[in-house]
């Protein structure tokens, strides 16, 4: 497994998938989002296996402005837009592979192992 963890510090739920790969002796890599985001490349993959870009978005964003600027956004403008605010995006983003989750889903990572 190559496992990637992009989450923020303070964000509960990444701090539970950090948790949860350590207690089965799972390496991964964590991506501080308030440092690095992620590449163009990375978020097409991660929306591609989750469904689209509206999957990533966090309905309860904190930056309602950024929330309400996304959706309203054209459609061939939504890459762009995230990219630009990836504060909107579900956490903690868990990358293995092609396979990838939003939030936290220890159900679906037991069966990656």
């Amino acid at each position: 497994m190559n496992i990637q963890i992009f989450g923020t510090k303070k964000c509960n739920d990444t701090k539970k998938a950090q948790r949860f790969f350590k207690e089965r002796g799972i390496k991964f890599q964590f991506v501080d989002m308030n440092e690095k985001g992620m590449s163009k490349g990375e978020l097409t993959k991660v929306a591609a296996a989750n469904g689209g870009l509206e999957n990533m978005v966090n309905p309860d964003a904190k930056d309602k402005d950024a929330l309400a600027l996304f959706k309203y956004t054209a459609e061939e403008d939504k890459l762009e837009r995230l990219l630009d605010n990836q504060q909107l995006i579900k956490t903690p983003v868990i990358r293995n592979g092609q396979k990838s989750t939003l939030g936290y889903q220890p159900e679906v990572w037991k069966t990656w192992e």
